[in-house]
């Protein structure tokens, strides 16, 4: 991010990114996309054409000479994903630019430089070789549960000259962390992003000109198992994908003021040993550390590396080598534990007060080989011991080796931990509460969107949801982080994306999990349930595949990236394609695995309910949603032009209706098949239902709700992701409020008064089968987050102008919230909304530059609306477009806005 200066007319720019938030090295595509933000504090700030400058060095863009690319003057409203235009980009290229903005109220000075760098895009440009050790060492075990230890690799080199430039380029499988000169290189954890590596292997790239030393220099590498060397298909070949031995490959170019380059890279000529401290390391076992075998000085100059191994050429990954262009993964805050009690002699359990994910990290002090034991859990026994029977055969434990002394302090760095407790044992000396500290781990998303409300129950669901969220993303969006699964099921984030979307800037991480899916998808056009395909699961259903189709939806809406649809669109119409041969009989698809999964079942140890009456026919639901990705791509298909697809969709989505109500709708009951919510909601959410039957299925919607459930939720993952807009948009918020604010079972609410702090996998979380209880899954949030924000807090994204160019802005007023205040960082920049109702209703809103909102204001009529004490027919900004029941609709532009009214 850079912040921008201020400019003529009270104009300024800010955030000024490409691509990414975070400064991007090593892009790998050849037309980045630019993006800026306006500021100012007028009203209806429009932006009418901008300028930009790329140039190939900073000084050169200082004197405005844009060498690689000067776009002029361009009459374009555009400030979000912006193509550059310039000259071809070549490998390790440096691109620095800046822009010049015009706007309706003046024109800004150059922005503040940014900076993205160019990878190696093409093959030959590598000429280093992936380097490993193909076998097992005698400590470590090949087995069930692998023991497989850390290897590490250096190498010395000499730099001869005044260095201009150096740059490193590097991909660790599974683990890496990097050194040179004895720094380590980054500042991110868990270095090497998933993905199926027979696919694809992402690479990292690291501006270390200021490492590279002139005379002698080490660079050094330490190798982790990550998800490319698991063992666990040694028990399950057929379901889990293993990949090999740990591998490397590495290329620092150095490049000299005098112009001639230096390339260090991997190969044969390096050393490399696995006899170091880091003794095993296993996402789903844990970490082993004994400091009695430290390498002193291993990485850095002047080492004896002459008893190592000189490493092996290893069999090159089928993947293709593509740059890393979503966030690193990095420790992004820390916890101190709330309580810290005595089990029983020598056992000692302690609290972090939040479920987290992430590792402890120890200060202890004691005698060489003291060994020290952390096990973790997110919950406790009665007895106060730790709850492990929901981690199934996870070992979760990570130990310590002292090497004596004085204080040492440790943490893992190849592992991450799903917990709340640890148990810890075999600490030497008084335990204190300072020793310790929670490291928490996730992808390094910006925080984005904060959202309270006047009930409290709301406030730590939310709350909920933030940290549960946030820990399940690694590289990938996961299903849970501590027992032995860890994977990233579709099903688990397709409504699920959009709402996290409105908490963290998430636009990388799906749009490089979207790439994931495709490589997952088989030659005939299956997608699988998990993706990458860690599992061998293709169960070819409607709905954890279309979470595909749902995130590039998602990606376009809310951040007006169009370029997911244009780049998946073959492979979605190739997967619609094959279901709809494989499984489709006279317009009804006739395959479903999943049904509405995790239904709030009958009985309190359950986890699936048996009684057919809370379950729902899983054709209906899979025809629903084929029906629904019709839809989607036929909208798809106008927006790149493809109107003969278009047409197709159309036809086709007709035909499944009328088969769709012809084989489930009851004329007599006016419901469903068996008439639960979510065999009713989805037809009429989905636009399947006929105009004049609406009604009659919404009320036996509410009926059920009300009667059968007594005012709770009834709906598994596929129904919860449709259910609080759906009661909403016809005519019942007020329902939808009830069900978000219950306090027992089922409910969201029932998860928090039950002591979580996070979201559960099942309603029942407390009470279920230990098989399958996590306690940090986000599955079951559905549209919850989404109903917060584009409900309560009425911040929506306009369907026409995507990106939130146009914010629709509708609050909903029900009894019992008096208040809601919320903001979130829209491409545009921050918009706010805060209202409250007492005799009156208030509402102050933000809108930023160069965007515009439809706002609707709860209202009797509009004589008794004002904006900043004045008549709202008096405001600047503002235009009246028409009553819309009890809400008065106006056009806003961008600005801050104070309304009362009376309603």
């Amino acid at each position: 991010m850079l912040t921008g200066y201020a400019f003529a007319a009270d104009i300024q720019l800010q955030n000024l990114r490409c691509e990414m938030l975070f400064n991007p090295q090593g892009i790998d595509v050849t037309a980045p996309r630019l993006s800026w933000q306006l500021t100012g504090s007028g009203r209806n700030i429009q932006q009418t054409a901008y300028e930009i400058l790329v140039a190939s060095s900073a000084a050169k863009l200082a004197a405005n000479q844009g060498d690689l690319w000067t776009s002029g003057k361009v009459s374009s409203n555009e400030s979000i994903m912006v193509a550059y235009k310039g000259k071809a980009l070549k490998s390790g290229t440096a691109c620095y630019w800046k822009v010049k903005v015009y706007t309706n109220n003046g024109v800004s000075s150059w922005s503040a430089p940014a900076k993205w760098s160019v990878g190696l895009l093409n093959a030959a440009d590598w000429k280093a070789k992936w380097i490993g050790y193909e076998k097992g060492f005698p400590w470590d075990s090949i087995a069930k549960f692998s023991r497989l230890s850390a290897r590490y690799f250096r190498k010395e080199f000499t730099s001869a000259a005044k260095v201009k430039r150096a740059t490193a380029y590097i991909s660790g499988l599974g683990h890496y962390e990097l050194y040179l000169n004895g720094k380590y290189i980054g500042n991110e954890v868990l270095t090497q992003m998933p993905t199926d590596y027979n696919k694809s292997v992402q690479y990292s790239t690291y501006d270390v000109t200021a490492d590279v030393k002139q005379g002698k220099n080490a660079i050094a590498n330490v190798l982790g198992n990550g998800r490319y060397f698991t063992m666990r298909p040694i028990y399950k070949p057929k379901k889990v994908k293993e990949f090999g031995f740990p591998k490397m490959l590495l290329q620092l170019d150095v490049e000299y003021e005098d112009g001639h380059h230096q390339l260090v890279i991997s190969d044969q000529t390096w050393r490399m040993t696995a006899d170091g401290p880091i003794r095993t390391n296993n996402e789903y076992d844990g970490e082993e550390y004994d400091a009695t075998k430290e390498l002193p000085g291993w990485n850095k100059i002047g080492f004896n590396d002459t008893k190592w191994l000189k490493p092996q050429l290893t069999p090159v990954p089928t993947g293709k080598l593509v740059a890393q262009m979503s966030e690193p993964i990095k420790v992004m805050q820390t916890l101190k534990p709330q309580k810290l009690a005595e089990l029983k002699p020598g056992t000692w359990i302690m609290d972090m007060g939040q479920n987290m994910t992430g590792w402890i990290k120890l200060k202890v002090k004691g005698k060489r080989g003291d060994k020290v034991t952390l096990r973790f859990a997110e919950t406790l026994e009665k007895d106060g011991s730790l709850y492990t029977a929901n981690l199934r055969d996870a070992k979760v434990t990570d130990t310590y080796a002292l090497k004596g002394g004085a204080e040492e302090t440790w943490h893992p760095v190849f592992v991450f931990h799903g917990f709340r407790y640890v148990e810890i044992t075999g600490y030497p000396g008084k335990l204190k509460e300072s020793d310790f500290v929670g490291e928490v781990v996730y992808d390094a998303l910006a925080t984005i969107g904060e959202f309270e409300t006047s009930n409290a129950t709301i406030n730590q669901v939310y709350k909920n949801t933030w940290w549960g969220v946030a820990g399940n993303y690694k590289g990938m969006p996961i299903d849970c982080p501590q027992r032995n699964e860890r994977m990233p099921w579709l099903g688990d984030r397709a409504t699920g994306s959009l709402g996290e979307s409105f908490i963290f800037d998430n636009q990388k991480l799906y749009a490089k999990w979207l790439n994931d899916i495709e490589e997952a998808q088989t030659p005939e056009g299956a997608i699988p349930d998990v993706a990458p395909a860690y599992w061998n699961y293709y169960s070819d259903n409607m709905t954890w595949p279309g979470t595909y189709i749902l995130i590039a939806d998602m990606l376009y809406k809310q951040y007006g990236d169009v370029r997911p649809i244009e780049k998946h669109y073959p492979s979605m119409k190739k997967w619609l394609t094959y279901m709809q041969t494989k499984y489709m009989k006279d317009y009804i698809l006739t395959k479903d695995k999943y049904g509405d999964w995790c239904v709030p079942p009958e009985s309190p140890e359950l986890i699936h309910a048996k009684d057919s009456s809370r379950t729902t026919n899983g054709q209906l639901i899979a025809t629903a949603y084929y029906h629904r990705m019709l839809f989607l791509m036929k909208r798809f298909a106008k927006m790149l032009g493809k109107e003969d697809d278009a047409k197709a969709y159309s036809a086709l989505s007709l035909k499944i209706a009328d088969a769709f109500n012809t084989k489930f709708y009851n004329t007599q009951t006016q419901q469903y098949d068996n008439g639960t919510v979510t065999a009713n909601l989805l037809p009429l959410y989905f636009d399947i239902t006929p105009v004049n039957n609406r009604k009659a299925v919404f009320n036996n919607i509410v009926k059920r709700i009300t009667t059968i459930d007594n005012n709770h939720i009834a709906t598994g993952v596929i129904g919860t992701q449709w259910l609080m807009r759906g009661l909403t948009e016809y005519g019942r918020p007020d329902l939808a409020y009830r069900i978000a604010t219950n306090k027992d079972y089922p409910s969201w609410g029932y998860m928090a008064e039950r002591g979580a702090t996070t979201i559960w996998e099942l309603w029942n979380g407390d009470t279920a089968n230990p098989s399958m209880n996590s306690g940090n899954h986000v599955m079951l949030l559905g549209d919850l987050i989404v109903w917060y924000y584009q409900n309560l807090a009425a911040i929506k994204a306009g369907i026409n102008q995507p990106g939130f160019k146009q914010v629709i802005m509708k609050p909903i007023m029900t009894n019992g919230l008096d208040f809601v205040k919320a903001s979130y960082k829209t491409p545009y920049g921050i918009v706010k909304s805060e209202w409250k109702k007492d005799k009156d209703f208030t509402w102050n809103i933000t809108i930023p530059a160069n965007a515009t909102a439809l706002i609707s204001i709860p209202a009797k009529s509009v004589d008794g609306i004002t904006e900043g004490g004045k008549k709202a027919a008096e405001a600047e900004g503002l235009k009246f477009v028409k009553m819309d029941g009890d809400y008065a609709v106006y056009e806003a532009g961008s600005g801050e806005y104070k309304f009362k009214s009376v309603f």
